[in-house]
């Protein structure tokens, strides 16, 4: 009657935690990652904190376009400050356990982060395709009213739609099992290690992709399939740049981010498979995150930006000087 009762507290204890075990395959020198993680961090922070007061100073940036383009910073902001802090706490101080609670809120937080960021690209999407192929109508179909009303609808959905996970998770019983093969955490990651039957997790987390992410990626595959179809019609050379100029940069991201997601689906399908994919799926998801990628695209592609960040640095000055 001891025995089992020892067996059951220890059960109890040892699933009231989990412990990230780092990079498999690399742990004996991933500490050394941990500076050019924390620069690549600093720097994406540093970069999307300049292109959000460049839109909020540059009256010409007070665009659609460019709100779309500020939610969408301040979303990778904190999908960024959700994943490396802790990362890199790990990697320092090795604090590899967590509680439950903190995990789960972890886990809910990213779903938000990129649930929300993938219906700001097909909000992005839907833009050009109004100012591409409806130029005469853009100025009142896409007005700030318009603005407001969806990024409040694509948050709210987003949160709301993504609440199942934790509580699912939450429910699943988690026995002695507690060491994760990561160093951050994820659903199927966690719900993996759960004793009992898992398969309303896995069913909820495959109906949130095709919902939220499959219906986000093919209707703005969609507006950029009408976009090409509308500017490759019979214009002048100079037209077609034109128009291509305005969306190339949207494209790029949209291609960036959807191909991290089905790359991160493939690795963890086939990570008891093939070992070399386990640290595939973690060097995708800390060393290439979006909002590292999002501002060089944006400081190459796009020329208005490119001017407002040389004006910010004058309007400090002027304000000092005041």
């Amino acid at each position: 009657m001891d025995i089992s009762q020892n067996v059951t507290n220890s059960s109890r204890l040892q699933g009231s935690k989990f412990i990230l075990m780092g990079l498999p395959g690399i742990r004996e020198w991933q500490h050394w990652l941990s500076l050019p993680l924390a620069l690549i961090y600093l720097l994406a922070l540093g970069a999307n904190l300049l292109i959000v007061i460049t839109i909020h100073h540059e009256l010409n940036l007070h665009q659609p376009m460019h709100q779309f383009l500020g939610i969408l910073v301040i979303v990778d902001i904190g999908l960024a400050t959700t994943i490396m802090p802790r990362i890199l706490y790990i990697f320092w101080f090795d604090a590899k356990a967590i509680s439950l609670p903190e995990c789960f809120a972890q886990i809910y937080a990213i779903h938000c982060f990129i649930s929300i960021e993938s219906g700001i690209f097909l909000c992005m999407a839907v833009d050009r395709y109004v100012a591409i192929c409806h130029p005469l109508q853009y100025s009142s179909t896409v007005t700030e009213a318009f603005v407001v009303k969806a990024i409040i609808f694509m948050v709210l959905s987003n949160v709301l739609l993504n609440i199942p996970v934790p509580v699912l998770a939450v429910q699943r019983h988690y026995c002695s099992k507690n060491e994760i093969e990561h160093c951050m955490y994820s659903n199927p990651g966690v719900t993996g290690l759960a004793c009992d039957d898992t398969t309303i997790n896995t069913f909820n987390q495959l109906a949130l992709a095709w919902v939220i992410g499959g219906s986000d990626m093919a209707l703005a595959f969609i507006s950029y399939v009408l976009i090409f179809h509308s500017v490759m019609r019979p214009n002048s050379a100079e037209a077609i740049v034109k128009a291509l100029s305005t969306f190339t940069s949207h494209l790029i991201l949209i291609f960036f981010f959807y191909t991290t997601i089905v790359a991160v689906s493939i690795a963890y399908l086939a990570a008891k498979a093939v070992p070399i994919f386990p640290v595939l799926l973690n060097m995708l998801n800390i060393v290439i995150p979006p909002p590292a990628l999002n501002p060089m695209v944006y400081a190459l592609r796009a020329q208005e930006l490119r001017v407002g960040f040389h004006r910010v640095p004058r309007l400090d000055k002027n304000v000092f000087q005041k």
